[in-house]
């Protein structure tokens, strides 16, 4: 059962527009479906990657909307009027939780919507300085999406927590989690078995974002990065030299940078430690529906290909 924050549910009758057209038509492979109906529940998800996956889950039963649109940084947004009129509308809000969504509590606050953090209950990584901490003494990692394993548990908590919502089609969202489900973990288990081909001592991943500590910790890669969150967006000279020294100690081949900020300093890490800038990640946001990465697994993919190809040579 899902931890709802607060709040009856309301059920919107009229047909609402989606913040961005890639949440209506974002689904996976196996689970085509239809568009929503005008008479279902309303789902507001404060990202597009939230946004997406709620949709395949909910299929035609229900009609998702996303906060924040495709390529917004999603840690230092500041909501809108719009987004409180949008929130007072729905029925159910979907949240990352772990301190993603520091602005989310003002926004909610003076309404009556119950609340979801699809992150409850997973074994969160603490992120500190350049690398992971497990200590206590850290912010906790909010990207748990980046895994497939952990993206897994996202789709079971949404498929909960429409079904809670709307026990009348419980059996159509418990059908498209499964499919999803599974596509979700095919492309983990691809992405580990391409990387078991390094050597044990090139296994680090290199990003400007601390964002990739799930993903590494479940395909056995270490993680290094130059600053724990986007807040930053930039890298100073102390950063900058303890990556270099990091990728050339490993003799890492590629290094790589996120898409919703500057790749500068992580080019000069390139430069200077004899590496080469392996490409774009995807985090934070989905792209627009033109664009590389209009789902949640076409992210996955994406970002899975680049990465392994960067590190080991080989095509994914």
């Amino acid at each position: 059962m899902p931890n709802f924050r607060t709040g009856p549910v309301r059920w919107a009758a009229s047909a609402l527009v989606c913040v961005t057209p890639l949440v209506a038509s974002g689904c996976a492979d196996a689970t085509a479906q239809a568009a929503p109906r005008a008479d279902v529940p309303v789902v507001l998800a404060t990202i597009t990657i939230i946004a997406d996956m709620a949709q395949v889950v909910g299929g035609p039963d229900v009609r998702v909307e996303s906060i924040t649109g495709p390529g917004v940084e999603i840690h230092g947004y500041e909501p809108s009027p719009d987004d409180l009129r949008r929130a007072s509308e729905a029925d159910l809000l979907l949240a990352n939780g772990l301190g993603l969504e520091a602005w989310l509590e003002a926004l909610v606050a003076p309404l009556d919507l119950p609340t979801v953090d699809l992150t409850d209950g997973i074994d969160a990584l603490e992120v500190h300085g350049g690398h992971p901490a497990h200590d206590g003494s850290a912010p906790l990692n909010p990207h748990a999406w980046m895994s497939p394993v952990e993206g897994q548990r996202y789709v079971s908590a949404i498929a909960a927590a429409l079904t809670a919502l709307d026990p009348g089609h419980a059996d159509g969202y418990a059908r498209r989690a499964a499919a999803y489900s599974a596509e979700i973990g095919g492309v983990g288990a691809a992405m580990e078995k391409h990387l078991a081909t390094l050597p044990a001592d090139r296994r680090v991943l290199v990003t400007c974002e601390g964002a990739f500590s799930y993903l590494a910790r479940d395909v056995g890669l270490e993680e290094a990065f130059l600053w724990p969150v986007n807040a930053e967006r930039q890298g100073t000279p102390r950063q900058v030299g303890a990556v270099v020294r990091r990728v050339e100690r490993s003799a890492v081949p590629a290094v790589f940078c996120e898409s919703t900020v500057s790749a500068t300093a992580q080019r000069q890490v390139a430069r200077e430690a004899g590496a080469r800038f392996g490409g774009t990640l995807y985090v934070d946001s989905l792209s627009q529906p033109d664009g590389p990465v209009p789902t949640y697994l076409d992210l996955l993919r994406y970002d899975a290909e680049i990465i392994v190809s960067g590190l080991t040579g080989s095509a994914l």
